[in-house]
């Protein structure tokens, strides 16, 4: 049994070292990742022997954690652009998991994980449906597409994740910052400083 445990645990951990990593250097070789996993390469072909599997699990780990942490945001409020808020902050606080969570879905072929892409979907369908429904109403502008906000949003968590790695913005500015740009980017004149 502690076997097993400790079988686990050495796995979650390269994992989640990978997606810290991979999400750093995207060519990065699974050498540096058993490096900095602190692990000997030979420990980690043993649980992943090719780098396309190593991926895969990253994908599962990151679509099972971001999903809870996005669905948990769409799910606080029945107000659609208090919904978006929530969500681009349960995005930044997931921080490089998403980021790298949107990378793989990027890059990865989806044929590959059907279940995990199913899941991803999800996540995205949601946020693209709710862009939508806020245009329809038009409480965003409806001039960018769908496709365009959705990057803007991406693109919002990546400059956080980047401005709390520097160190040049106060912690507790940066969801309020983040709001702000995002939302004002979309259309969105009135928010709360």
């Amino acid at each position: 049994m502690s076997y097993n445990c400790d079988m686990k645990s050495t796995e979650q951990n390269i994992v989640d070292t990978a997606i810290y990593v991979l999400n750093e250097n995207p060519s990065a070789t699974l050498e540096m990742v058993a490096d900095k996993a602190g692990i000997s390469s030979r420990t980690l072909y043993r649980y992943f022997n090719h780098r396309n599997k190593l991926l895969a699990s990253c994908k599962e780990t990151l679509t099972v954690t971001c999903r809870a942490a996005m669905n948990a945001a769409f799910d606080a409020s029945e107000n659609p652009i208090k919904q978006l808020e929530l969500t681009l902050y349960a995005a930044i606080d997931c921080g490089s998991k998403f980021a790298f969570f949107d990378k793989l879905n990027q890059i990865m072929p989806k044929q590959e994980t059907p279940e995990t892409d199913g899941n991803a979907g999800q996540i995205q369908g949601r946020l693209f449906n709710l862009i939508v429904t806020l245009q329809k109403q038009g409480l965003i502008t409806d001039v960018l597409t769908s496709a365009w906000i959705y990057k803007l949003f991406s693109g919002m968590v990546n400059t956080t994740i980047s401005a709390i790695t520097s160190g040049d913005i106060a912690v507790n500015d940066i969801k309020r910052f983040a709001w702000i740009s995002f939302s004002q980017s979309i259309g969105i004149q009135k928010t709360a400083a």
